[in-house]
């Protein structure tokens, strides 16, 4: 069983239009309500790999409600603390016509130090019956940073392994308290470390300071170009197959449910890198978040290729022993 936390969950109201006219009145053909936040993403993808999961996460007011009915229509399993405030939202408008897809985001919620405390007992209960727990999205508030710190010291005591896709202020605390794997887009890596990745020496560097923390493996993505990653001191360079892209929305929640899917299954690394490499890639096709059709991931990732930077692995039993 895997548990994927979401702190700043989100319910997208998503307009579809066959075409827009910039300063004048749009009527949209449908709208659907759709089930947001990194985590809640990555659990979609989970899904539609046949892994197990559980979705911890907040839902407060009518959009908590709303939000609620989109996770049971897509057979999301999850759990909630109520909230005395509304669950963020965003107005997603889909121009079919120009491939496009534009979101505006509501505020965050205010979460209480409450319904912080009551999110933490939740997941000390839940992550006591699962193998792995990713910590992923942004944190609504000062009070919710409390969740990935207390919840990585957490998981360490109880011997789990912890994933943190996360970006802010609390990042540098998160890998002080040594995850058993980070991922980040490079912006999000630079803006909140005030690091700069400005080539694959620097790249390099940052690998081995997250290595010097106990990070045991890292993975930088940077949209279409070369994915960086590390298990222990060994570094490794994927470069993401050519795909008709039109969004890149959810292309890193899927790239992390490979990561996920792989540790789970014990796969050989190079072959969930691979994996998680495909599924990013392919999420880029569609307006979907993270939901991808597993055969097809497995499918392009047989012509992906992983290559060693610097010092090379020697290629004997690497059945993953964690």
């Amino acid at each position: 069983m895997i548990l994927t936390v979401t702190p700043n969950p989100l319910l997208e109201r998503r307009l579809i239009f066959n075409s827009i006219t910039q300063g004048a009145i749009n009527r949209s053909q449908k709208e659907i309500l759709y089930a947001g936040g990194k985590g809640i993403n990555v659990s979609r993808q989970l899904n539609r790999l046949g892994i197990k999961n559980l979705a911890l996460t907040f839902l407060g007011g009518n959009n908590g409600k709303l939000l609620r009915r989109a996770l049971e229509t897509e057979q999301i399993n999850f759990n909630a603390v109520s909230t005395k405030d509304e669950t963020r939202y965003a107005a997603v408008t889909i121009y079919n016509e120009k491939k496009e897809l534009t979101s505006y985001f509501s505020p965050n919620s205010e979460i209480s130090e409450r319904e912080v405390d009551e999110f933490i007992n939740k997941f000390d209960k839940a992550i006591q019956n699962c193998s792995i727990v990713l910590f992923a999205g942004s944190s609504p508030n000062n009070s919710t940073n409390r969740i990935f710190i207390e919840g990585i010291e957490l998981a360490n005591k109880y011997d789990k392994i912890s994933i943190v896709d996360t970006y802010g202020e609390h990042l540098p605390e998160c890998i002080d308290l040594s995850p058993f794997a980070i991922h980040n887009n490079k912006r999000e890596i630079e803006s909140s470390l005030d690091v700069n990745l400005h080539d694959e020496k620097a790249i390099m560097e940052f690998l081995d300071s997250l290595y010097a923390k106990n990070v045991k493996m890292a993975f930088i993505t940077d949209g279409e170009k070369d994915v960086y990653s590390s298990k222990f001191d060994f570094h490794f360079k994927t470069t993401p197959p050519k795909v008709n892209a039109i969004n890149s929305m959810g292309s890193g929640d899927a790239f992390v449910a490979g990561i996920i899917y792989g540790i789970e299954q014990a796969l050989v690394y190079n072959d969930f890198m691979k994996l998680a490499v495909a599924l990013g890639a392919l999420n880029t096709e569609s307006f979907e978040a993270a939901n991808v059709e597993s055969a097809k991931a497995k499918e392009l990732a047989e012509i992906i290729s992983i290559e060693p930077v610097g010092k090379k692995m020697k290629l004997i039993d690497d059945s993953p022993n964690y």
